[in-house]
């Protein structure tokens, strides 16, 4: 919490992360690892808690009971909240905003109302009450004591001694009490703690001289972004701490729900498994010829094998199954990737056709394939609801495409594309929504390609390396969106690399460690 002569800096705006977050995070990650870090990732490994789940077993399984199943929760949700916390360096809480039709609401403001109904009646009295007033003023006290440090002893026994509620009883009960007196006072001292983007609401509180009713309410609506402020405020001075302790606090969390949930590594140990044969399709030719298995095929090395399932997951099909467990921290992170990665890829595979159609009516005009680009990546945008119609999207999006060239001709006096060029190329844009088009094929298999030597590359994160040939027009965007991917690759190793071990050992018959990868 801030000092009283500090005020906590507004965090009411969601901004998403860049990769200036992205470097940041990938700087923190490697500060993470460490001699004892390396240490602990070996202890757990030659020890029985890391491997005892992934191990064949002929007991039945465990029955749970709820208390288990309620500690699972709950270390789940902390594992979540730290681990959002820790990537996120935007991450904030906001006040909850209820459906304005939903039941919830509806209660709520039938109880508030009763509430200030029967607060303005007893004020309204000949003499007034001041029960319910009372209560609020306690609660306000107690609201602007949990503001102050601990050692802020002169505010504290000032608030205590203004707003003493066994003195505020007595003036009550003998119609002495200055509820308005009262009430600027709490006002004032709201303006010494909240945050500065509160300043216009403490500004429209002093100069709300009216209702007392209508006061009470506001301040409590005041109070209550001051408290989010406050926990916002907290969250960021305790982010640098759970950096530092990240990756043992998330590790451990985890080997606790999994001690408790013995399947808990169910989806991870499948999806590792899934991708020991794609892994074994890219191995080098050398690697094929020196490394087998048990059965005599050649096996994939453990670094090959998690890469290419970490490739998996941005092509990752929910309908068919769910994330691995190990990833589901980074659900939201991932579904985010994936949907750039979508519209990259069709943008690229749009212009590839339009260069290899009329090529030379494009050809030295960077502004105008930068306007190209912009226009179908706007027009592509949310290709990846259900409810988007990719056809009519890309139709619209050739429209554009020869309107534009066309013009571009026109200004330096070409004449306009042929109407049977532009129909071709309008049926090839379309054609794109094909899985077999040879222009998506090869634009995807580029993009895995790229983001396999990044994956590769130990220095990515901080020097991505060139894109491959054919994507150059979204070169920007891909290795943007490459940082952003080899550091949550890079975090989750270094949190879940124990687990990935036991399971690889298993699946290769070879004796690794962490350090291998």
């Amino acid at each position: 919490m801030p000092r009283n002569d500090e005020r906590p800096t507004s965090t009411s705006t969601v901004v998403s992360e860049d990769q200036n977050s992205d470097t940041e995070s990938s700087e923190r990650c490697d500060s993470l690892t460490s001699s004892s870090d390396v240490d602990c990732s070996r202890q757990s490994f030659t020890s029985d808690s890391s491997s005892k789940h992934n191990s064949p077993s002929c007991s039945p399984p465990k029955t749970l009971t709820l208390d288990e199943v309620m500690a699972s929760a709950r270390d789940l949700s902390n594992l979540s909240l730290a681990h959002e916390i820790v990537v996120n360096r935007n991450f904030h809480l906001e006040p909850p905003d209820l459906p304005q039709n939903s039941l919830e609401k509806k209660v709520k403001d039938m109880v508030h109302k009763a509430f200030w109904d029967c607060l303005e009646s007893e004020l309204n009295d000949d003499p007034p009450e001041y029960d319910y007033a009372i209560k609020l003023l306690d609660e306000i006290k107690d609201t602007l004591l949990s503001f102050l440090n601990p050692g802020a002893n002169r505010l504290r026994t000032q608030i205590m001694e203004v707003l003493d509620m066994d003195l505020i009883r007595q003036q009550a009960d003998n119609n002495a009490v200055d509820i308005q007196g009262l009430v600027s006072y709490i006002i004032n001292t709201m303006g010494k703690f909240c945050a500065p983007v509160r300043d216009d609401e403490i500004k429209k509180l002093k100069e709300n001289s009216g209702n007392l009713v209508t006061l009470f309410k506001e301040i409590f609506r005041v109070l209550d972004l001051m408290k989010m402020d406050m926990v916002n405020f907290t969250i960021q001075s305790l982010r640098p701490e759970l950096q530092r302790q990240s990756v043992e606090y998330e590790r451990a969390k985890f080997q606790s729900i999994l001690e408790r949930t013995p399947s808990a590594l169910d989806h991870t140990n499948e999806w590792i498994k899934s991708s020991i044969d794609e892994a074994t399709q890219v191995m080098p030719p050398s690697d094929k010829s020196s490394d087998s298995g048990q059965s005599g095929k050649p096996l994939p090395g453990p670094t090959l094998v998690l890469n290419t399932a970490y490739i998996r997951l941005l092509i990752w099909d929910e309908s068919k199954g769910p994330l691995p467990e190990t990833l589901m921290t980074d659900e939201v992170r991932l579904q985010e990737m994936q949907r750039s990665l979508q519209l990259y890829q069709a943008v690229a595979s749009v212009l590839l056709i339009v260069y290899s159609s009329i090529g030379g009516a494009v050809s030295g005009l960077p502004t105008l394939v930068e306007r190209l680009k912009k226009m179908t990546a706007v027009l592509l945008e949310g290709m990846h609801s259900t409810d988007f119609n990719l056809t009519e999207a890309l139709g619209n999006v050739s429209a554009q495409i020869c309107c534009e060239v066309n013009k571009s001709l026109a200004e330096r006096n070409f004449p306009a594309l042929p109407a049977e060029l532009q129909e071709t190329l309008k049926g090839q844009i379309c054609d794109v929504t094909q899985e077999n088009n040879p222009i998506r094929t090869l634009v995807e298999g580029r993009v895995h390609q790229y983001f396999r030597v990044v994956l590769a590359s130990t220095n990515s994160h901080r020097t991505p390396p060139p894109v491959p040939p054919g994507l150059g027009l979204i070169q920007p965007e891909l290795m943007g969106l490459g940082v952003s991917f080899v550091n949550l690759v890079n975090f989750n190793k270094k949190v879940y690399g124990p687990f990935y071990v036991s399971i690889l050992k298993n699946l290769l018959f070879i004796d690794i460690s962490f350090t291998d990868f």
